[in-house]
């Protein structure tokens, strides 16, 4: 049997080191620096002049706070995780950690999190950063294993970062940061639903109810095109709220209109033609990690041009 991390002698350096991993690796750290650039992005934006202590504060809470979600959501799907060919390395299903050691980290991650932000930077922020993640924890989590709604669920804490930069350097809520809450909510649906389609096996091996699943792939391809059709205008708004200009709106305009094509295009594809359908969630799943890179780009040199 595989020895757990709880069981390393303190004085086992090898031990010490393989334990600091595996809680980076409890963190999703990829998703967390993601996290970071879309707050910093918040945060920039935003007018207002902020001290180099409250930015400090603001990133670091932020990651503690997604850093805690992510380690609580490992120990909860950490059965689930063992049926997902992406998940089954983690800490906790291969049993390379105790259960009760990613419980206490999270909670701790989560204890400091919260409050530096509410008082380091403001309690709106704060409020924001606790209702994210108690979304995503406990509702989101456990919601996957009973209905495909779960995602809508899911979408809200994703889009809280660019939010919470806004309002940390702010401390109100206003209707920039709102947008950027709305492109980042809007952007995950059919990046979700893509990765649903060509991996909805393992999914439904994990107990996990996806839309594919539950409501039929034809209905998952309407759903993509419905979401990635609204993207357009709301990501457009950034410019008539004075937030962006020339060079967003034609590079994003463009850009989305091509991916909103891209999702629509998945309708022409038979249900019964799986391989095909496939392909195309593979081609909307890469192009919405082109897309948003590209929209903040484009939102980044239009700023800094003007």
């Amino acid at each position: 049997m595989q020895a757990t991390h709880d069981a390393a002698g303190a004085s086992d350096p090898t031990g010490r080191s393989s334990l600091l991993r595996d809680l980076v690796a409890l963190t999703k750290p990829r998703i967390t620096l993601m996290v970071l650039i879309t707050t910093a992005g918040g945060l920039w934006l935003a007018p207002g002049r902020m001290t180099f202590l409250a930015i400090a504060a603001t990133l670091i809470g932020t990651a503690a706070v997604v850093s805690s979600a992510n380690a609580l959501n490992c120990w909860m799907e950490r059965e689930s995780d063992k049926h997902m060919a992406r998940t089954k390395r983690r800490p906790l299903p291969a049993g390379r950690m105790a259960p009760h050691v990613a419980l206490r980290f999270g909670l701790a991650l989560g204890a400091f999190s919260v409050p530096l932000l509410a008082l380091a930077v403001n309690p709106l922020t704060g409020l924001l950063a606790a209702i994210a993640l108690v979304s995503y924890v406990w509702i989101y989590t456990p919601m996957k294993q009973v209905s495909p709604a779960a995602l809508l669920v899911g979408s809200v804490p994703g889009a809280m970062p660019p939010l919470m930069g806004w309002t940390a350097a702010t401390g109100s809520l206003e209707a920039p940061g709102i947008v950027l809450f709305g492109i980042l909510f809007l952007w995950q649906l059919p990046h979700f639903l893509a990765i649903a389609m060509f991996r909805q096996g393992e999914y439904t091996r994990a107990g996990i109810k996806v839309m594919p699943a539950v409501r039929g792939v034809s209905r998952t391809k309407l759903h993509a095109a419905m979401y990635a059709g609204a993207l357009v205008p709301v990501s457009l708004m950034l410019v008539p709220l004075g937030i962006a200009g020339t060079i967003y709106l034609a590079v994003v305009g463009l850009a989305g209109v091509v991916f909103a094509v891209m999702c629509i295009r998945g309708l022409r594809i038979a249900e019964q033609d799986r391989e095909a359908s496939h392909r195309w969630a593979r081609a909307v799943f890469f192009a919405s990690l082109v897309y948003l890179p590209l929209l903040f780009a484009a939102l980044a040199i239009d700023v800094a041009a003007r």
